[in-house]
């Protein structure tokens, strides 16, 4: 509680809880829902297009861990932008695109989730099972840091176990057959050419994000300004190191153009590599894996809106805590209501290119708020500093990567932007009067 009686969140993570919450967030929904999307514009160079993705994603990730641990607060890349920029009317806009893409991410792997739920209950509609996922993931939030952050362990055990399946069973498999070859897979000359790479990469850059998530809790985290840093940086160098394996393997034992038009495209390598790991079996870890990423989304999407109705910046009643949960519930219940009208409404190559066009915009805005702080040469108050060229050549990237996003996702970010200008200006006026 604070001094005024106003109850306040409380600090449960500590490094490899943190750590935890990373790598769930980060493995997961990406790489089972959408490796089949990248080896459609990719072909058999996914391998590449994700390293591409892990390469940007990198940059970024240094970029977070200096400003994460130089400002430990909720709604952290709204906090990063006012505290460069000191332009309120800037960071209410990035902490709406960071909102809206944490939502859409949401809604993105409910949508997939619906997709793995169909292989073991075809009969089952998928707006059912949307509705029954979110509802399930709202009541774990609402309930509590501690037990969300059991949970999340507990799922991030079981998909990663889903993942070294596919790695173990794939690598096998290619032993075993005289007529798979991996070094085919890296010969990018009979691949789809740098264009496909870099819109496999912009389609791929969604499976890395997670670690931004990380920020948003801070106000959660024992000790943040030592283990933000740490945490984020090992949450990405292992999940990267596992998806690599995973599209080798999958691009290898699967045709990519089979991969492409399949709903569970890491159960079909599964299926196509043994017979000996049952296909319920799978499909129950993927669905796991894609509600665990569903909780950290829900979760960092719950908290930035706390964070943001704290700094001023929405309307105060989403900064309430419930006395008893310490949760932000009339937050929690924003978010649930926004992305089940999403996921109803959306496919999920559009969903996933929309979220990761808006994260590449508020990563811009992170590496640039990040060499404007530096440039201010402030006292050394952190346990982490990233490169002066990290920020500078994570903003490039960035830049680089935008226009391989899918082009019917174009339009939403600019209608999300549009709408982060309307709210800066009511806000705006409404303070004015």
């Amino acid at each position: 509680m604070t001094d005024s009686g106003r109850p306040t969140l409380h600090r449960h993570l500590g490094l490899w809880a943190l750590v935890f919450y990373g790598v769930g967030d980060i493995l997961g929904a990406g790489i089972y829902a959408l490796v089949g999307k990248v080896a459609g514009a990719a072909g058999s160079a996914s391998w590449a297009a994700f390293a591409v993705a892990l390469a940007v994603a990198g940059l970024t990730a240094l970029s977070y861990a200096e400003l994460g641990g130089r400002y430990p607060r909720s709604a952290g890349e709204s906090f990063f932008a006012q505290e460069a920029f000191g332009r309120p009317g800037l960071a209410l806009v990035v902490g709406w695109v960071v909102l809206c893409s944490g939502i859409l991410s949401l809604a993105t792997v409910s949508v997939a989730f619906a997709g793995y739920m169909s292989g073991l209950v075809p009969s089952l509609p998928p707006h059912v099972t949307i509705v029954a996922v979110l509802g399930l993931l709202a009541a774990i939030n609402f309930r509590g840091m501690r037990e969300s952050s059991t949970t999340n362990i507990v799922a991030t055990l079981v998909e990663l176990t889903g993942l070294l399946i596919v790695i173990v069973a794939g690598a096998l498999f290619i032993g075993r057959s005289p007529d798979v070859s991996v070094a085919e897979t890296f010969e990018l000359g009979q691949s789809v050419g740098w264009r496909g790479i870099a819109s496999g990469a912009a389609l791929g850059f969604f499976a890395f994000i997670g670690f931004e998530d990380m920020v948003n809790v801070a106000e959660e985290v024992k000790d943040p300004g030592r283990n933000m840093p740490r945490a984020i940086l090992i949450a990405l160098f292992v999940s990267g190191i596992v998806y690599l394996l995973v599209v080798v393997v999958a691009t290898t034992v699967v045709a990519p153009e089979t991969l492409a038009d399949a709903e569970a495209p890491l159960l079909t390598v599964v299926e196509r590599a043994t017979d000996k790991v049952p296909g319920g079996l799978f499909s129950l870890i993927a669905l796991f894996a894609v509600a665990n990423t569903g909780l950290l989304n829900f979760i960092m999407g719950s908290r930035l809106i706390y964070g943001m109705s704290r700094q001023g910046l929405l309307p105060e009643a989403l900064g309430r805590v419930h006395p008893t949960r310490r949760t932000p519930h009339w937050a929690i219940l924003a978010v649930f209501l926004v992305a089940l009208a999403l996921a109803l409404s959306g496919t999920l190559t559009y969903l996933a290119g929309t979220t990761s066009l808006l994260l590449l915009l508020v990563f811009f805005t992170v590496h640039a708020a990040l060499l404007v702080i530096k440039r201010r040469n402030e006292p050394d108050t952190r346990t982490f500093c990233a490169p002066r060229l990290v920020p500078l050549l994570g903003a490039l990237s960035c830049l680089a990567l935008m226009p391989f996003v899918p082009s019917g996702s174009l339009l939403t970010a600019l209608v999300i932007l549009a709408l982060g200008g309307i709210v800066v200006a009511l806000r705006t006026r409404r303070e004015s009067d």
